[in-house]
């Protein structure tokens, strides 16, 4: 398997300590921030509802004892020594998860799926195979298509779920920390309103009175009244004096400004954050992750220090509240208020999800080192210090004593996993186009979509104004956190028994076991659905109706095309005595099928009696796996005889990897064309004529026999012909003795030498003379000009359908279709060589 082209590190680099911790390092301000951020807000918001401390320290005991037991139990335990291991070659997220279970059974609901796709190296797994019979389990799941639909649902799910955590945990982690501002700038702030409230009464006895409830009263003086306007004021003070009524005003101003910028602070300057935070996310994980880095060690550093100061200067016994024994007292004291009470408790384990959707940016022994050599310890100790504090302070629930010491920012995390699942959601068919932007040369899975960035950045401003609480933040982002968590056990179960090859009954031990704690903690959540928790349900429901309108119509367009391709014989039929003549250059069709001519193509032969003297059918689809190697990337094959000079090319792309600019996409295409045409004259006419779809039913079904892989071929023989010496230099030919059948997998790298035939065509022997025909018309055909015909459709439910589906496929999909990136920017199509066929489809 070759992990190049999956990951930053090689096998090489695995190894190598330096690596894994500078990689481990850059963690930090990336996969980290969320995690060592929550000690702000936890017990904040835990001891927020109606529980009372008593001396006995059983509730903050208890308290700690939960955070502690969670944050080993799911971070550690769950997430970095099982779930992390569930890697879909060296990438991680929901969309991972459901690509393995895809590849190990067939409940893939992908469309345009091939037998040959199972040969692409990234497609294969590195667990043995399965020796037992096939599992009861897989049979179920696919035999009935009901699950392969509930499957997805619950992906697409937790997909939306993290969406809704990269919108809300940027919000709380930026407000909670700005929002020991309030604190400092309080008492500063009423020493200013009184030396202004001393000054405004140096000339006299004010005529006018403002308070908090925007009350005014005008107060007489020397016989004289004014008119005034009124203006809101936080605090009660008086305000005008007889100087002047204009002065008064303006200075009237000044003061409300001056409350607004350092008494309500807390919300314009958390906006303020997340515009920067947003605006800088262009410049690449690797760059931002660099940036972070050093805050986020830093922080972390503190609250340990701090946390180790206050367990030996507070309370030293505090480590008495690791045994678990403290959770069952606390929930038989507390009751019904201790069981609300563990929404605040699990925000200790927001961003514990990042680590898994993060896995593609890093490797897994640098996400393993960095949180068990760093990270847990600190947070434990942090939490410690903190319920060693409390212990001794209980009037002061919130007054920790390392709250207003280091405010720092921590929310990078779920950004970048945000873009990479919506990345991985638009390459299997369930998001519409978005552009993807690689930050990195490098490392692979870094990657940018601006439309997300920007739409996530005013929502969380949203947000921020509308919500303006951490207690209704922290609700909200529990709840979402929560449901990703359980989506994630969920498909975690499934891959023990169908990937990993273990007896059902571990995987329902996994289920169970951190199934049960974080149902607790989602029923805690569910019950504050009217205090914030209700956001990102809502959320999650407007973009799961997106997604499943989007992946529906892809369906049925695809169905559509299955259904109204066009015969072969219809195709090798057009000619002059129909009025269709051949033009100079390369045509190539784009379409999702990969067999068979498409409705697009005859409907642009019939307006336009003509097409190329080089036609190629091209399908550019997605494979269920992270990376396909650049080697086994396409699939060449002919269509109809060598005479009619058409051919079939499909474009395979994993959903991480970076779609090719159109220049270098043609260049390698034609080059990988030459190869597979010397390669069928040569090798493929071993066993009969060249390779060729002849007939109706190799056209209507995928023949996966009749498509080679090209890679570098040693010919045994080489054609008479001269080499440009001023082009650039081949690639390095590899030597493969023998091939059997145009099935077998050869390795070709993309031919950049420009060649020119000899004056003589007869000197060989006719199979060579015809080979060399074709390569000729092939680079006649490139000089030329290419042209890009590209279908541009509009969707309509059929006369009959339900009101819900024309709801869907008229206004929703077209709504989206139109609003959204189209196929020829997908695919970087340059203009002055488009041509866009209009096609109705009837779904």
């Amino acid at each position: 398997m070759d992990l190049s082209h999956s990951n930053c590190w090689s096998s090489s680099k695995e190894n190598s300590w330096r690596t894994v911790l500078l990689l481990a390092y850059q963690s930090l301000g990336v996969v980290y921030g969320d995690l060592s951020i929550s000690p702000l807000y936890v017990f904040k918001s835990t001891f927020a509802e109606d529980i009372q401390h008593s001396e006995t320290n059983e509730e903050i005991y208890g308290v700690l004892s939960f955070v502690f037991w969670t944050l080993t139990l799911v971070p550690l335990l769950k997430y970095v020594f099982i779930v992390l291991r569930a890697d879909d070659n060296g990438e991680g997220g929901t969309f991972a998860l459901y690509s393995l279970i895809c590849r190990h059974a067939k409940v893939s609901l992908l469309p345009n799926r091939q037998a040959s796709d199972e040969d692409v190296s990234t497609y294969k797994m590195e667990r043995p195979p399965e020796t037992q019979s096939t599992s009861k389990v897989k049979k179920v799941l696919e035999k009935h298509k009901g699950f392969h639909t509930a499957l997805l649902v619950l992906v697409l799910l937790g997909t939306c779920m993290v969406v809704g955590d990269g919108l809300l945990t940027p919000a709380i982690s930026v407000f909670t920390a700005v929002s020991g501002l309030e604190s400092l700038m309080a008492p500063q702030h009423h020493q200013w309103m009184g030396m202004l409230k001393k000054i405004a009464e140096k000339d006299g006895p004010p005529i006018i009175w403002y308070n908090t409830s925007v009350e005014m009263s005008i107060l007489p003086t020397s016989g004289q009244k004014f008119n005034a306007c009124v203006l809101p004021c936080k605090n009660d003070f008086q305000l005008f004096t007889p100087m002047s009524l204009f002065l008064g005003f303006v200075f009237h101003l000044f003061l409300i400004m001056f409350d607004f910028l350092f008494a309500d602070a807390v919300v314009p300057i958390t906006c303020f954050i997340l515009v920067c935070l947003f605006a800088l996310q262009h410049y690449g994980t690797h760059r931002v992750g660099f940036f972070f880095a050093p805050v986020v060690l830093i922080w972390l550093l503190c609250i340990s220090t701090l946390g180790l100061y206050n367990i030996f200067h507070w309370n030293p016994r505090v480590y008495q509240a690791i045994s678990p024994y403290y959770m069952y007292k606390f929930l038989k004291k507390t009751r019904i208020s201790g069981w609300m009470s563990l929404g605040g408790v699990l925000l200790c384990i927001t961003g514990s999800e990042a680590m898994f959707a993060d896995l593609g940016h890093f490797s897994y022994t640098a996400i393993q080192v960095a949180f068990t050599f760093l990270v847990y310890p600190a947070l434990i100790l942090a939490y410690m210090g903190q319920a060693a504090y409390l212990s001794m302070h209980h009037e002061n629930a919130s007054g920790i004593s390392f709250y207003l010491a280091v405010p720092v920012v921590g929310s990078q995390a779920i950004i970048s996993g945000t873009f990479s699942i919506i990345n991985q959601s638009q390459s299997l068919g369930c998001f519409p186009r978005v552009k993807v932007v690689h930050t990195s040369d490098k490392i692979h899975g870094q990657i940018y979509i601006p439309e997300i960035n920007w739409i996530l950045m005013i929502l969380c401003i949203a947000v921020t104004i509308g919500f303006r609480d951490t207690k209704h933040l922290g609700n909200a982002s529990g709840l979402a956190v929560m449901a990703v968590m359980l989506v994630t056990t969920c498909l975690m179960s499934l891959v023990i028994i169908l990937c990993w090859h273990k007896p059902p009954v571990v995987a329902l031990c996994f289920l169970l076991f951190f199934g049960s704690i974080e149902i607790l903690y989602f029923s805690a959540s569910l019950v504050k659905f009217a205090e914030g928790a209700w956001l990102p349900i809502l959320l999650a429901l407007f973009l799961m109706t997106i997604m499943l309108v989007w992946h529906y119509a892809t369906i049925k367009k695809y169905e559509f095309d299955l259904h109204n391709k066009v015969s072969l014989e219809w195709l090798l039929a057009l000619g002059p005595s129909l009025g269709i003549s051949r033009v100079p250059g390369i045509g190539m069709v784009f379409t999702d099928l990969t067999s068979g001519i498409p409705a697009n193509f005859s409907r642009f032969v019939t307006n336009l009696p003509a097409f190329h003297k080089v036609l190629v059918f091209v399908c550019v689809k997605s494979v269920p796996v992270p990376h396909v190697p650049p080697a086994e990337r396409y699939l060449m094959g002919r269509v109809g005889p060598p005479s009619h000079r058409s051919y079939r090319s499909i474009v395979r792309y994993g959903y991480r990897d970076v779609h090719q600019d159109i220049d270098s996409f043609e260049s390698e295409l034609v080059g990988r064309l030459e190869s597979f045409i010397r390669y069928d004259w040569t090798q493929g006419q071993e066993a009969g004529a060249p390779s060729n779809e002849h007939n109706e039913s190799q056209v209507n079904t995928p023949n996966d026999s009749e498509l080679a892989v090209i890679r570098t071929i040693r010919f045994s023989h080489y054609p008479s012909y001269e080499i440009d010496e001023n082009s650039q230099p081949a690639s390095v030919s590899i030597g493969l003795p023998t091939v059997d059948s145009m099935a077998d997998i050869m390795e070709m790298g993309p031919i950049k030498r420009r060649v020119r035939f000899a004056d003589d065509l007869a000197g060989g022997d006719e199979k060579e003379v015809e080979m060399r025909q074709e390569l000729e018309d092939l680079w006649d055909a490139q000089q030329a000009g290419t042209a890009f015909i590209i279908g541009h459709s509009h969707v309509r439910a059929k006369p009959g359908s339900t009101f819900l589906k024309k709801i869907a496929i008229n206004f929703g999909y077209n709504f989206l279709r139109r609003n959204c990136r189209g196929p020829d920017v997908a695919l970087r199509v340059p203009p002055v060589s488009l041509l866009e066929v209009g096609m109705v489809y009837v779904v």
